[in-house]
């Protein structure tokens, strides 16, 4: 059913070798926490990263940021790494600990200063704790490689903040630069380019609050788009925010809901009806300048669409990996996935979810390969898709040939590649 040259194929972005034992370690600064609303997906998130990490060739500094934006060390986290307890983290990993510079972990990334080796060769056994100075982290080896991790989900972690911040400290980092997560993170932009590159999609509207006192406004959604509606926080992930409509009071509680995350928002067609339902698929994307796609996987929600609930708390969605599918169609979802991440200039990894619409309730879509089973449309990319148990990017790549290790083995290299490759650019110096 699946390519194999589009799953396996290494990509010839760059010769660097992360999973080479005799090289030198790499030191990691893994940013987790955040502002945002999802911020304790992204502790969640941080935790199964920190296991996935090989402690032979790496070394981790785990940062946490507050839900205020204070960045500290997150010091029980830092402790059990550095006694070699990676795998009996918790679930969710505490951010707490002594406060840090965002600009010192940036221009000289740390580690706590109980960790062995050679930064701290004077205090080998000394414990974090509160208010004493070797709780503070220490300065990198002369030579040491440092790559960050943001596993930060939503505002400021995935729409370009930290990664501004990441390139002026010159530091690689995983994931899509400045411009792909800002403009991927935006769903009015990242559909405006979308369209402007012919990829199909659901039939869709950009309001903003000022639209809000709009009279008649969810009258005239209903008409233009209806008669179901999906109404989404413009800046917001892991279905935060996002309400199913059908009638008027429907839309107008909507449009509040997520006036709570944004001041933008997403209004978009419902494709398919209850008794025709819409599938929904899912592929990773992994490069740089070569990306490929994983198999395509699918989510079968077991509410009416595939909410917060169905993706952290309950787990009652299934997934099915691979997606029942023909392999002329999941090679053209695939291609699709791609096309999608190129557009929107995404680098590193994505995941890209699609609709396989009802023919029969596909036809105001905006194009779309049309099968003996439905239309593909695409709904959303995520440039920093969630690393839960449970989440698809990982289980995607599992699927088809990297286990969790290997996947972030290769997400540092991309990372290690596109800074080096950059920093050839003249710069006017």
């Amino acid at each position: 059913m699946t390519d194999s040259t589009t799953v396996t194929q290494r990509s010839a972005d760059s010769s660097v070798d992360v999973s080479n034992p005799s090289s030198a370690r790499i030191r990691l600064v893994v940013l987790f926490g955040g502002r945002s609303a999802e911020h304790d997906v992204s502790r969640v998130s941080a935790g199964h990263v920190m296991r996935a990490i090989d402690p032979a060739r790496y070394d981790v500094v785990p940062v946490g940021i507050t839900r205020d934006g204070d960045w500290q060390l997150a010091e029980a986290a830092a402790a059990m790494l550095s006694e070699g307890r990676a795998q009996e983290l918790p679930a969710s990993i505490d951010v707490a600990g002594p406060a840090v510079s965002p600009t010192e972990i940036a221009a000289d990334p740390a580690r706590p200063a109980n960790q062995t080796g050679p930064a701290n060769e004077s205090h080998p056994n000394s414990q974090p704790s509160p208010g004493n100075a070797a709780n503070q982290p220490s300065r990198a080896p002369t030579g040491q490689r440092t790559v960050v991790i943001p596993v930060l989900h939503g505002p400021n972690g995935e729409d370009g903040t930290i990664q501004g911040l990441l390139e002026l400290a010159r530091l690689p980092y995983v994931g899509a630069g400045v411009l792909g997560s800002a403009v991927a993170m935006d769903k009015t932009m990242a559909k405006t380019v979308l369209d402007a590159h012919g990829i199909p999609q659901p039939r869709w509207r950009a309001l903003s609050t000022a639209d809000l006192s709009t009279p008649g406004l969810a009258e005239q959604l209903l008409d233009q788009l209806g008669p179901v509606l999906f109404i989404k926080p413009a800046n917001m992930g892991s279905s935060i925010g996002v309400s199913r409509a059908t009638d008027v009071d429907g839309v107008l509680a909507a449009l509040e809901e997520a006036a709570r995350y944004d001041e933008r928002f997403v209004v978009e067609e419902g494709i398919g009806t209850p008794d025709d339902r819409v599938r929904e698929l899912e592929v990773g994307v992994l490069g740089n300048l070569s990306p490929r796609a994983s198999v395509v996987g699918e989510i079968v929600p077991a509410a009416e669409f595939y909410d917060y609930e169905d993706k952290y708390a309950d787990g009652a969605a299934r997934t099915v990996i691979p997606a029942e599918i023909d392999e002329s169609l999941q090679t053209h979802i695939q291609e699709l996935a791609i096309r999608t991440f190129q557009a929107l200039r995404a680098e590193g990894m994505a995941r890209v979810d699609v609709f396989l619409a009802p023919d029969a309730n596909s036809s105001t879509a905006t194009g779309g390969h049309t099968t003996g089973t439905g239309r593909v449309l695409v709904n959303e990319i995520n440039t920093l898709p969630g690393f839960t148990p449970i989440s698809m990017f990982p289980m995607l790549w599992r699927s088809s040939g990297l286990d969790y290790p290997q996947l972030i083995d290769e997400l540092i290299r991309l990372a290690i590649e596109r800074h080096d490759r950059r920093s050839h650019f003249e710069t006017g110096r």
